[in-house]
């Protein structure tokens, strides 16, 4: 149940930044966005969950040097290789230029964290 909130957290994120950044934004209507969403929103969720960490790890100077400030640059380059990887699966979701990822993926983040203290967590009660 935990992954399919997670899921609907990063398809929400990700459908505001493409209703609000220029240079972000989905195919399709209707029904076929909608799973197009869906699909990008899970694309992003793996890559953040196996990517991301690796990066993370081998860039943890960039963190300590830039005051996390660094965070924004990766986020940035995740939600351009999720598009770069749904387009290649067929899934019109565009990113244009590295501009509209970062503010895209500030966006994404700010998002995801409101919807997230909305959300409760399972994980969180069985850690108490």
């Amino acid at each position: 149940m935990n992954l399919i909130l997670r899921l609907a957290i990063n398809a929400a994120a990700l459908w505001v930044a493409a209703a609000l950044v220029p240079g972000i934004g989905f195919g399709g209507e209707g029904q076929q966005q909608l799973m197009t969403v869906l699909v990008v929103a899970l694309i992003f969720g793996i890559i953040n969950a196996l990517i991301k960490p690796i990066i993370a790890f081998f860039t943890c100077p960039f963190y300590l040097l830039t005051l996390g400030l660094f965070t924004f640059i990766v986020n940035a380059l995740m939600l351009m290789l999720t598009a770069a990887i749904a387009n290649t699966l067929g899934q019109p979701f565009v990113v244009e230029g590295f501009g509209a990822a970062l503010i895209g993926s500030i966006v994404v983040s700010l998002v995801s964290w409101v919807l997230s203290i909305f959300v409760h967590d399972d994980d969180d009660d069985k850690r108490r």
